[in-house]
């Protein structure tokens, strides 16, 4: 007998109660508020300072077409000169990029013009950023804001 209430008491020295759940619970969502959004901030910021270096890639690439040919690819679909040899590429010496024209960090493609709106003697390049639109204040360029066309 008296081992069998000894047994109980084991068993209920194991058990948590119903408090005890709830406020490990509320421990735990108090600490997942405070450092989700710290890692969600730092993926936004990787994605940024990815496409920052994407685009620094593609100017050296670009710069690397320009001397071996004397011009910059021209128009919007300019990036495939970069891997693909254009016919009147003479001196062609790529492909410039490795793997391809990559997408930008959310998906979307990244835009070039030749002759550039805030380069007149150069290109412009960029990506839309978080929100995938052009304007919008999150754009990642080539140019800095102040260098608009006049």
């Amino acid at each position: 007998m008296k081992h069998r209430k000894w047994i109980r008491q084991v068993n209920r020295r194991r058990a948590f109660t119903m408090v005890e759940l709830l406020l490990v619970l509320v421990i735990l969502g108090v600490l997942a508020a405070i450092v989700v959004p710290k890692f969600t901030g730092r993926s936004e910021q990787a994605r940024i300072t990815a496409a920052e270096a994407q685009i620094a890639n593609f100017e050296t690439a670009l710069d690397a077409f320009e001397v071996d040919n004397g011009y910059y690819p021209k128009g919007s679909d300019g990036l495939i000169e970069l891997v693909e040899q254009p016919s009147n590429a003479k001196n062609w010496r790529g492909p410039y990029l490795k793997h391809g024209i990559p997408k930008d960090p959310w998906g979307n493609d990244y835009i070039y013009e030749y002759p550039g709106k805030y380069h007149e003697n150069g290109f412009d390049l960029m990506s839309m950023g978080p929100d995938g639109r052009v304007g919008g204040g999150d754009d990642i360029t080539n140019w800095r804001m102040d260098d608009r066309a006049r």
